[in-house]
């Protein structure tokens, strides 16, 4: 059994030694390779001393060539051939009013008549408080007047009056009060007389001292009826009359004359 062994090895190493060349090489390298070659009944020469032709490669398919994409020509264009110019759609023309269109159009003026004097100072603090942007001015008929004033007409708040008195100070005129009631807040009297002669006398008196500002109306009584006017944006107006409407209902909102 051991001597089977040993000479397993020794053949093993024999042609280990065999293989690797340990005892020496044939003269001529490629004898060898002849033995290594595998059905080299089946190979053939296709050339000799030139380059090998191109191989035959099967061309790949190409796809067709896509025309490219053309709109379409509307029905009833002219031509046929040209796709019709698009119209712009009517509302994209419209231009939006210019700025100058908007500040040239003339103010609004409403009025109210005839108004008891106490609906007259409700409807004339509505005005004062919600529509700033109004002038108001009012009206008293003559037959119903309590005298006649002398008076600066109202200013939009009493620091204006207060500094308005100062100024009437400065002229040396010191008969004065600011009125304090709604439908002429801010006003400021300067005489109340029985006749229309004495106010203008008095207001007479008065420019001479360098006021500019005052004029004669009718002193407004407790049965009086005022006429009241507002002149002012437009664009309130709807706003205004509705206010107006739910404050005094049977009140007609008019347009000025």
């Amino acid at each position: 059994m051991k001597a089977l062994v040993f000479l397993l090895v020794l053949a093993n190493l024999l042609f280990y030694a065999l293989s690797a060349g340990y005892f020496g090489h044939p003269d001529n390298p490629d004898a060898g390779r002849v033995e290594q070659q595998v059905l080299p009944e089946r190979m053939r020469i296709v050339s000799r001393g030139e380059a090998p032709g191109t191989p035959l490669v099967k061309p790949a398919p190409v796809a067709p060539a896509v025309a490219p994409a053309t709109e379409t020509p509307a029905t009833g264009s002219a031509g046929g051939d040209r796709p019709a110019a698009t119209e712009p759609a009517p509302e994209a023309k419209a231009e939006k009013p210019g700025v100058a269109e908007v500040v040239d159009k003339p103010p609004v003026c409403l009025t109210w008549r005839p108004l008891p004097l106490a609906d007259a100072e409700r409807l004339a603090a509505l005005l004062s408080k919600r529509f700033g942007d109004y002038k108001v001015t009012r009206k008293l008929a003559a037959s119903d007047s309590n005298g006649w004033w002398v008076f600066i007409p109202p200013v939009p708040s009493k620091a204006e009056a207060e500094k308005k008195s100062a100024e009437l100070r400065e002229l040396g005129v010191t008969e004065f009060f600011i009125v304090q009631d709604e439908l002429n807040r801010n006003a400021i009297s300067l005489g109340v007389f029985s006749s229309e002669k004495g106010g203008q006398d008095k207001l007479a008196e008065l420019k001479a001292k360098g006021v500019r500002s005052a004029q004669v109306a009718p002193r407004p009584g407790k049965d009086s009826l005022i006429t009241l006017q507002a002149r002012g944006p437009v664009g309130d107006k709807v706003e205004l009359i509705g206010a107006v409407g739910r404050l005094l209902p049977k009140a007609d909102t008019l347009a000025c004359k």
